[in-house]
């Protein structure tokens, strides 16, 4: 998810999901090291535009004053929430004893969430676990320590640090989290369709689902409405838009981007007959003037005619 739900991608989404189908969302995880980070980098992450939904400001480290300081730059940048990332899997978060490193100590989890707590009271603190480190069997430890904590909501991967991201999922231990605590339990991990999002809260009792990488194929996924094939290319050709407008420095650049989504895209029958034809594309401008062609709107000198001038290839 990393570079592609920035501001520019995630508010494009918000702006098609009306707020009873996508409730929130959240950036991207910030890191916190060794000092605490600044108000204009919390801006920069949650971006110039709010709309209905909450977005919440998701932030990962291990030096609880950090955190906590960093907590009160992020509510006065405006974040609605504040998220504490502890399923990030990337070696260097477990370096930094951050991300999933946390599951190893739920005392050390609890404290964590507790510290920005109190740093910002009244304000929501959320919690974003891993099922385990290595294995799913304290799954209710880690749950009722970022309940101890003061969250006021416990978001669960339900995959462990061990299994990353594979195809394999185990929605039991999302329904274990939910017994084990009396905050809202929001489930995460191999929703790959709208009908999905029912299911996972149906069998596991969880109050919402977390969409990350469906979204990439699908940003209508949260409401289940059916796209067309032209709206499909008319979202891709606004969110490269919204890159150039974020100082996105070349096509080159933007096309790349756009291909990140053509990986995974589904909506509107878009990548039928052949994906391959789409990422194959040498040319960006040939990649916009296909896209462009398909939503209706002829050939695409350059998707922003103002800043067109601006742009090398």
């Amino acid at each position: 998810m990393e570079g592609v739900t920035a501001p520019s991608f995630r508010d494009l989404v918000l702006a098609r999901n009306p707020p009873q189908a996508l409730g929130g969302a959240c950036t991207e995880f910030v890191r916190v090291v060794d000092t605490p980070v600044p108000v204009k980098v919390m801006r920069r992450h949650l971006g110039p535009h709010r709309f209905a939904q909450p977005v919440s400001l998701q932030l990962m480290g291990s030096d609880l004053d950090c955190l906590a300081r960093s907590a009160i730059h992020a509510v006065e940048a405006g974040a609605a929430v504040v998220d504490l990332n502890f399923g990030c899997p990337a070696k260097g978060a477990l370096r930094g004893c951050a991300g999933s490193a946390a599951l190893k100590d739920p005392r050390q989890l609890e404290r964590t969430v507790a510290a920005v707590a109190r740093a910002i009271p009244g304000h929501p603190v959320t919690g974003k676990i891993r099922a385990g480190f290595d294995d799913a069997s304290r799954v209710e430890d880690l749950a009722r320590a970022v309940e101890a904590g003061g969250a006021w909501m416990l978001t669960i991967h339900c995959r462990t640090r061990a299994e990353a991201y594979c195809d394999e999922v185990d929605w039991t231990r999302i329904a274990r989290a939910v017994s084990a605590v009396a905050i809202p339990v929001c489930g995460n991990g191999g929703v790959s369709s709208h009908a999905d999002l029912e299911r996972m809260r149906a069998q596991t009792g969880c109050a919402h689902a977390m969409v990350g990488r469906a979204e990439l194929g699908d940003p209508w996924i949260f409401h289940g409405a059916t796209t067309t094939e032209a709206d499909a290319a008319r979202f891709l050709l606004d969110y490269a838009d919204a890159l150039f407008a974020t100082g996105e420095p070349s096509k080159k650049g933007v096309a790349g981007r756009l291909k990140q989504l053509l990986v995974h895209w589904s909506a509107g029958a878009l990548c039928r007959p052949t994906r391959e034809s789409w990422l194959h594309m040498k040319d960006p401008q040939e990649l916009f003037d296909r896209l462009a062609l398909v939503a209706g709107e002829g050939r695409c000198p350059r998707l922003n005619p103002l800043l067109a001038a601006k742009v090398p290839a």
